[in-house]
């Protein structure tokens, strides 16, 4: 009659074979067991060395520009209101 086989040692096992086929990677990556990180450090680092500018925000909105929003919405919704309390 056959042993039965420990589920932790049949884990390692495959683990461990699965290491032995992807072989080491190309290019220094992330230690993927599939050794397929398709350049992605290398993508990662140009992107770290690449100086990206940041637009600066825009300054607050003037007094002059929240008040002409505020009747603009106001004569809006009047209307509204005019309009169905005529039907």
């Amino acid at each position: 009659m056959a042993r039965e086989r420990d589920p932790e040692q049949l884990l390692s096992e495959a683990l461990r074979a699965q290491a032995v086929q992807a072989g080491p990677p190309a290019t220094p990556g992330f230690g993927l067991l599939s050794g397929n990180d398709l350049g992605l450090a290398a993508r990662v680092q140009t992107l770290v060395e690449e100086q990206v500018e940041v637009e600066q925000p825009r300054g607050p909105l003037s007094g002059w520009a929240v008040l002409v929003v505020a009747v603009a919405l106001g004569l809006a919704c009047g209307a509204v209101a005019g309009l169905l309390t005529m039907l």
